[in-house]
């Protein structure tokens, strides 16, 4: 259990010529009882790392279709410690690790030793904090490596090349590699230079590269992917499953089982 499994559980994908495909999904849209089907659909379908977000009235990295869902699941009554009683629920019949993305407030408010220890006792292995930064992360830091929690960091195409590299230095599970300039949502197209930031942070970074933010079509997970270990997708996840897509999951989830590598 822990950050070891999330990083055993992407290397084994790229062992077998693959790329790795981490879905994040809203926790509590459409109900928490959903939950345990949904994770058991995406680790039947191939994912390879469950991003489970939890919902938060003032989220400053989702765009308006994981905002909305996290609407959905607040009126729906979901809280963090609902959320890690259902994963705990699914512990004895999954072996898809889980990583939770959360916002700092609710980790503080909930009580940051007692959030740790859930964790590992749900079953969690990382969590992503995307407004913790790491001149502050030693506030959760402490507990998480106490309960063998992976801490995520991401990474940002603007910053600086030494943060870049202390941000690689620290990652715990995977790298984070945030592709766009915004928040999270689809894109049409990526910025220039994109390729060449995932091959800089995959040299800096000696655990697995994941791009995420944007991604919404098989070409985008088969192009991004090339130069990284796998993609993130969320927004159209979460739209897909609203919907009931499910088809289109899975065609998303096949996409990075038929990335072809770089080309020199």
């Amino acid at each position: 259990m822990g950050k070891e499994r999330v990083v055993e559980a992407i290397r084994s994908v790229l062992d077998r010529g693959n790329k790795a495909f981490v879905p994040y999904i809203m926790a509590g849209d459409g109900g928490l009882e959903k939950l345990p089907e949904q994770i058991s659909f995406l680790e039947k379908s191939g994912a390879t790392v469950v991003e489970l977000g939890i919902p938060f009235s003032d989220p400053v990295a989702d765009g308006p279709v994981i905002q909305e869902a996290g609407i959905r699941a607040l009126a729906n009554g979901t809280t963090l410690e609902a959320v890690l009683e259902t994963v705990k629920g699914t512990k004895e019949t999954r072996t898809i690790p889980i990583v939770l993305m959360t916002y700092f407030n609710l980790i503080f408010a909930y009580g940051i030793e007692r959030f740790a220890a859930d964790c590992a006792t749900s079953g969690v292995d990382g969590v992503i904090i995307p407004d913790l930064p790491l001149e502050e992360e030693e506030l959760a830091v402490p507990a998480l490596s106490e309960h063998n929690i992976a801490l995520i960091r991401l990474a940002a195409p603007t910053s600086p090349r030494s943060r870049l590299e202390e941000v690689a230095k620290r990652t715990e599970g995977f790298l984070y590699a945030v592709t766009v300039k915004g928040t999270t949502g689809a894109r049409s197209e990526y910025e220039e230079g994109v390729a060449g930031y995932l091959e800089e942070l995959k040299s800096l970074s000696s655990t697995p590269v994941l791009a995420g933010f944007g991604v919404s079509s098989p070409e985008q997970v088969k192009t991004l992917a090339q130069h990284c270990d796998g993609v993130i997708v969320g927004s159209k996840i979460v739209q897909s499953l609203a919907e009931g897509k499910l088809d289109d999951i899975t065609e998303l989830i096949s996409a990075a089982k038929q990335a072809e590598p770089k080309t020199v």
